[in-house]
C-alpha cells in the first residue's frame, strides 16, 4: 500500500478529476472466476501482421523501429513513463493494460461477454489504455490499483488521470479506495 505523501498526491489527483462523469460506484466482488485467459489479448484486429502489443510498441516509439516480416521489431527506442527509463530493445518492454485485467474483472468485466473482454484487452482507440513500459515496472505494478501502487512521483497525476479515463471509457466500477478523497 502506498502511504504518506504518495497517497496524498493520489487522493488530490482523484479529487481533481471528479469534474466529469464518474465510474459507477460499487463494492467489487473480488476475483471469483477470474482467469487472464478470459480476456483474449494481443489479437491482430486489422490483419496487418502486427498484434495489438506490437501496434502499441510501434505507436509509442520515440525512435521508430524497423518493422520486419512477421512484425519483428528491430532497433528503435521507447520511453517508459512509469519509471523514467529509455529502452532500446522491444524485448525489454511489456505492454501494460493501465487498468489491469484482474481489476477490470473486479470492476464489472466479469459480466461482459467474450467479445467485449477481447475489445477491452486490445483497445487501441485510447492512447492511455495500453502503455509500453519496462517489464520491471509492470511486474512491480502487477494487478494493483492506485491505492496500492503508483509510478514515480512526477507522473502520478498523469497515471491517475489515465486510470480514471480508462475506467470511465469502459464504464467500470470504482472501489471505495479509488473514490476516497
Amino acid at each position: 500500500m502506498v502511504r504518506g505523501e504518495g497517497q496524498d498526491v493520489a487522493r488530490k489527483a482523484l479529487r481533481a478529476r471528479r469534474a466529469g462523469p464518474q465510474p459507477p460506484a460499487g463494492q467489487q466482488p473480488g476475483r471469483p472466476g477470474y482467469k487472464r485467459t478470459s480476456f483474449r489479448h494481443w489479437v491482430d484486429a486489422d490483419a496487418d501482421g502486427c498484434t495489438a502489443r506490437f501496434e502499441v510498441l510501434i505507436a509509442e516509439a520515440i525512435d521508430a523501429p524497423a518493422v520486419d516480416a512477421g512484425c519483428v521489431l528491430t532497433r528503435g527506442a521507447w520511453y517508459s513513463y512509469y519509471d523514467d527509463v529509455v529502452v532500446e530493445a522491444a524485448s525489454e518492454l511489456d505492454v501494460d493494460h493501465l487498468v489491469p485485467l484482474a481489476e477490470d474483472w473486479d470492476s464489472g468485466a466479469s459480466g461482459w461477454d467474450a467479445a467485449r473482454r477481447q475489445a477491452y484487452a486490445n483497445d487501441l482507440d485510447a492512447a492511455e489504455h495500453l502503455v509500453a513500459v519496462t517489464a520491471r515496472s509492470n511486474r512491480q505494478k502487477a494487478d494493483r490499483d492506485p491505492a496500492e501502487w503508483l509510478p514515480i512521483e512526477p507522473v502520478r497525476c498523469r497515471y491517475i488521470a489515465e486510470w480514471t479515463a480508462v475506467k470511465r471509457r469502459w464504464c467500470l466500477a470504482a472501489d471505495p479506495q479509488e473514490r476516497t478523497p
